[in-house]
């Protein structure tokens, strides 16, 4: 463990985020530092504020790993930077999980910026990382599935129910789009990845995506405007935008409705109205 250049890593860190970044207030005190007060860190990290100021003081035992990744969340770090802060923490750097729940650090604070939106955060593997509140109340909770299920592309083709949140009439387009979407990221992954393991996965269980797969179905990154089935507030016709990080591993998906249509009407009552899709 290196204290000193830990304690300033974790400073330089701190200092370069502003408040707005991780979806804080700025208030209205004076702050002595352009960035982050280590109580905010400490609170965004899950970890109390005289532990988190102990690190940064050279002082106290030597961090675990999973508070270095604790603390890596909340300081919005890169993959590089969190492996970094493992190295001069005396831990080797984690093992990069293709499912990994980092969500990149510039996709977090435009996340973090939309929080009354229907948004959310998918890996190329249609893993949901993170949603807003009316995301989940318009699709549910697609955070809290594990193993193969976590992938939307796995979930489709192997859990019936998934389908029903779009009408029956669309779900052919939808099975191309999401084959389509699977073979660039098992073309960039190759076959021992986690693309490939949803790859294998799915030629066991699904007949219709083997043929599918086979088809080769290719389609751009465009978002075609989607309709969803709500169990309560019936159709809904929302438009798509997407906005992929620079290393094409996440979206941020923003589902909206036209103004004045019946539409975005339904949108409004169910971000009133809250709770999860039932």
């Amino acid at each position: 463990m290196d204290r000193d250049r830990l304690a300033e890593f974790l400073r330089s860190r701190r200092e370069a985020l502003q408040p707005e970044d991780v979806g804080l207030p700025r208030g209205h005190r004076r702050r002595r530092t352009g960035g982050l007060r280590r109580e905010e860190v400490a609170a965004l990290s899950d970890m109390s504020a005289d532990y988190y100021g102990r690190i940064e003081q050279r002082r106290g035992p030597r961090p675990s790993a999973q508070l270095l990744a604790a603390i890596a969340r909340g300081l919005r770090l890169s993959p590089e930077e969190r492996d970094h802060l493992f190295q001069l923490g005396g831990h080797p750097a984690p093992r990069r999980v293709r499912r990994a729940e980092h969500v990149n650090p510039g996709m977090t604070r435009i996340f973090d910026g939309l929080g009354d939106a229907a948004a959310q955060v998918v890996s190329d593997l249609g893993e949901t990382l993170r949603q807003t509140r009316l995301a989940t109340a318009l699709l549910g909770d697609q955070t809290r599935h594990t193993g193969l299920a976590r992938s939307l592309h796995y979930r489709w083709f192997t859990e019936p129910d998934t389908r029903r949140v779009h009408p029956e009439e669309d779900h052919p387009r939808h099975s191309r789009l999401l084959v389509s979407d699977l073979h660039r990221a098992y073309s960039r992954a190759g076959r021992d990845s986690r693309a490939g393991e949803i790859v294998e996965g799915l030629l066991v269980r699904s007949t219709e995506f083997a043929a599918l797969w086979q088809e080769h179905p290719v389609t751009g990154p465009y978002c075609a405007p989607k309709r969803i089935r709500h169990p309560r507030l019936g159709l809904l016709e929302l438009h798509c935008q997407v906005l992929l990080d620079p290393d094409q591993s996440q979206s941020l998906l923003v589902l909206t409705a036209t103004p004045g249509s019946e539409s975005a009407e339904k949108l409004r009552q169910l971000s009133v109205v809250g709770g999860q899709r039932s």
